[in-house]
């Protein structure tokens, strides 16, 4: 049996994926180019991270023990397109470090270990947040994490499912509580709410022709 708010959840869910069609999310070649993506892709348009990540591969440093051994500074000039290079470097480094320390850069070592003991793990390495590593672990990993943005924040506060004052765990669990706990829904759910963000839902919303249009109450402000 479930509640009204899972049946608003799919019923929001189901328009959507009738509109745009599956969105084939997260791109990449190997869990591990996901991972360096989602830090890469943090305050930047994806266009701008597949330039970045292109670089790497064509320096062969898209494997973990290449790109392991390279400095900082290296990782910087390699991903310019992806804007805050030299920020990124250093959180990518941070990251690529406990990824060698704890497992040797394996991403198999890293697939066994426990969801509740390696997302906080991911939280303390050095500029990673909870969107990157909640990333990290639903696309790379395949953990049925949800993963929540800015555009999810707006979409569900617009639509006064959730409260402004709504933080990010209690985003997440927001939609772990009311959907089923199934990869595919979460990867698939989240890049629709980055589809209609970008398209629909923008700051300055564009709500005619938006394909949840006639399940919004009043007027939002832009």
């Amino acid at each position: 049996m479930t509640s009204p708010t899972s049946d608003e959840l799919m019923a929001i869910y189901d328009r959507l994926m009738e509109r745009f069609g599956p969105q084939g999310w997260w791109p990449a070649e190997s869990p591990f180019e996901v991972m360096v993506g989602a830090v890469l892709t943090q305050n930047t348009a994806w266009r701008n991270v597949v330039r970045a990540i292109d670089n790497l591969k064509a320096a062969g440093a898209m494997e973990p023990a290449e790109l392991a051994g390279k400095e900082a500074e290296w990782i910087a000039r390699h991903i310019r397109p992806a804007g805050y290079y030299n920020v990124k470097a250093r959180r990518l480094r941070n990251l690529l470090d406990y990824f060698d320390r704890t497992c040797e850069g394996s991403m198999d070592t890293l697939a066994a270990r426990e969801t509740g003991e390696l997302r906080p793990e991911l939280l303390g390495v050095k500029g990673i947040g909870p969107e990157t590593a909640d990333s990290i672990l639903l696309y790379a990993l395949g953990r049925p994490i949800f993963v929540v943005d800015a555009y999810t924040y707006r979409i569900f506060t617009r639509h006064r499912l959730i409260g402004e004052d709504c933080g990010y765990e209690e985003l997440r669990e927001f939609f772990e509580n009311h959907l089923h706990r199934e990869v595919e829904l979460y990867n698939e759910y989240h890049a629709l709410i980055v589809r209609l963000g970008s398209t629909h839902c923008k700051r300055r919303p564009l709500c005619s022709g938006c394909p949840l249009e006639d399940m919004l109450e009043g007027e939002i402000e832009g």
